[in-house]
């Protein structure tokens, strides 16, 4: 088995196509990078567990609530927790708001084809009749409005989906660093085979979503819909948020003359692999509420190594930025190999090929990305 024992240097498409077919991770293989990856991924995996439950609660009980106050509370509202609220003592929920419409504006995936088909229309109907009968004002504005409604259930049911996509990986997160903490993952592919086997066997996990009007239950997306984990809203995933995301308000222009937003969504490259970690830290960029939160369930050994740089804990976002970007790299490695078409190690030469050309395309979309820098720390 071929694994990256060194930096690269210079990008190197066919370099990083070897590597990966021997059996390598795109992230440079040492006991450090393994720490890293592994100990922001179990703070990851908690966070994300929190943010799985807020995203499926808001889709099952706060769906067309026009003014959902007390959304970010799970249903369990009281005035201790309302000041914990304010004075921010609380997870940052809206950076799960923030990665739901991200993938809603770029789409993608069965979950936005099926969003969009006359089956959602019909059903989304039903719903929202059901909850607003006899609301005359309510129905009034829906027939000025005929999209208004209907556009919340879509962002509903992307609450749900991504809901459950991070319930899976919050697990697998979870898991890894119980056999880090056991001594069975001791490299950087260890780390990527144990993701990978984590995607493929919740591949076909089924995505539906139902909510609950008089007593009656809607699906809005039924288990018919055929709707899988891995196709319809792990890759619109890793599509959306590592590779496209937005444009941070007051890193770049949005002035269409500074042309410094490409005008084509598909070229977008503010995702989690292409972002600076210098801003993370900064007012109006998205993740520094998921850094701030990652912050405070660290393990001990990750915390002590953050301490032991020049500046402590005074570029604490920063430092857990690039952590977190070194653990996403292993996460697309990992995405990546579970989709290849045949085995990697397969040894048909017509297999082999396919299996190539199929992770260039991939490495040739990270070469303005920040993997190269990744492996230079």
């Amino acid at each position: 088995m071929v694994v990256m024992s060194k930096g690269f240097g210079v990008f190197s498409v066919p370099e990083y196509v070897e590597c990966l077919l021997g059996g390598g991770g795109l992230v440079r293989d040492s006991e450090v990078n393994v720490m890293e990856v592994v100990g922001i991924l179990k703070s990851y995996g908690v966070v994300l567990d929190a943010y799985s439950n807020n995203l499926i609660y808001i889709a099952e009980y706060q769906f067309l609530v026009f003014f959902p106050f007390f959304k970010y509370f799970n249903g369990k509202f009281s005035f201790k927790r309302l000041m914990r609220h304010w004075w921010h003592d609380r997870f940052n929920f809206e950076y799960a708001e923030y990665c739901v419409r991200a993938m809603m504006w770029h789409g993608g995936g069965g979950l936005d084809e099926f969003l969009d088909s006359a089956d959602f229309q019909v059903r989304a109907r039903r719903v929202i009749e059901a909850r607003f009968k006899g609301n005359f004002v309510v129905m009034g504005v829906d027939q000025l409005f005929p999209d208004f409604l209907t556009e919340m259930l879509r962002v509903s049911a992307y609450c749900s989906g991504l809901g459950q996509f991070w319930r899976v990986m919050a697990d697998i997160f979870l898991g890894l660093s119980d056999c880090y903490d056991g001594g069975e993952v001791k490299s950087i592919p260890d780390v990527v085979e144990y993701i990978r086997a984590g995607l493929v066997a919740n591949a076909m996990k089924p995505i539906s979503y139902a909510v609950r009007v008089q007593e009656e239950v809607y699906e809005i997306i039924p288990q018919s819909a055929g709707l899988t984990f891995l196709a319809d809203v792990a890759v619109p995933y890793v599509e959306a948020v590592f590779f496209r995301g937005t444009p941070f308000h007051g890193t770049v222009s949005y002035n269409a003359q500074a042309y410094q937003i490409p005008v084509d969504q598909a070229r977008f490259q503010y995702g989690a692999l292409y972002a600076d970690p210098l801003p993370i830290g900064g007012a109006g960029i998205p993740p520094t509420l998921l850094m701030q939160d990652m912050r405070h369930f660290l393990p001990v050994y990750l915390r002590e190594f953050y301490c032991d740089g020049v500046r402590g804990e005074d570029d604490l976002r920063v430092k857990i930025c690039m952590s977190f970007q070194k653990s996403m790299f292993c996460v697309t490695t990992a995405a990546i190999l579970g989709l290849m078409p045949f085995p990697r190690d397969t040894q048909d030469s017509f297999e082999e090929g396919v299996n190539r050309v199929y992770l260039q395309k991939w490495m040739s979309r990270l070469e303005a990305s920040r993997l190269q820098d990744v492996n230079e720390v």
